[in-house]
């Protein structure tokens, strides 16, 4: 399981992070593109045409590659970087995932709520349980036993989960497995790696802060 609970289920290519030097899959990667006016662009989708350019999903990794013109230095040409861009990337991130869950949630393969959410967990294995980072820490002790092996995703404030059910705030979700799961959690993963290292945050599998800690 990486980061943020994205499973490995293969292998996959491998590629070279700008900042750090190290090689990996690239579900712990972004990729990044220079668009026809030399702007440094993020490809979340890896679908923009170009040669890839990939920094390591961590907010002190990107945010090197930033100041040290690593992105230049790895294009091999003048480029022009928005000093913002870690931030940028962040917010796209937290779009592509309120989106991704929302699209989970109108076709079935979502619920948000404690009581759903136990009662979607006791029935048996699920895709994913989420957890909002400024949830209660009571609420979420009493769902982990029932969610065993399932991966947890936690980059996400209780606001953020609610625009995914058209909600004030949301603590508690669970995904069904299959369907856009994977993708959520692949993008969960890479939005963790950028907000636990801006929060300061060091345990791999939740994240605080984001203010003070709600019940649903």
């Amino acid at each position: 399981m990486t980061r943020g609970g994205a499973r490995r289920t293969r292998e996959g290519p491998e590629r070279r992070c700008i900042a750090t030097g190290q090689s990996g899959e690239t579900v712990g990667l972004i990729r990044f593109v220079v668009g026809p006016d030399g702007t440094v662009l993020p490809d979340l989708a890896e679908k923009l045409p170009g040669r890839g350019i990939w920094v390591s999903a961590r907010r002190e990794a990107l945010d090197r590659a930033v100041k040290r013109s690593l992105f230049a230095r790895a294009a091999r040409a003048e480029v022009t970087v928005a000093p913002e861009l870690t931030d940028r990337v962040t917010a796209l991130l937290i779009a592509r995932l309120i989106d991704l869950i929302g699209m989970a949630r109108k076709a079935g393969g979502a619920v948000a709520g404690f009581e759903k959410v136990r009662a979607r967990l006791a029935s048996g294995p699920a895709g994913a349980l989420i957890e909002a980072f400024d949830g209660s820490a009571q609420g979420k002790a009493k769902l982990r036993p029932l969610a065993a092996d399932v991966p947890r995703i936690t980059a996400l404030s209780s606001a953020e989960l609610g625009l995914a059910f058209a909600r004030d705030r949301v603590i508690h979700a669970a995904l069904d497995a299959g369907g856009l799961t994977e993708r959520v959690l692949r993008d969960a993963a890479r939005l963790s790696g950028l907000r636990m290292d801006g929060l300061g945050e060091g345990s791999s599998d939740h994240l605080a802060g984001g203010g003070p800690a709600r019940k649903e």
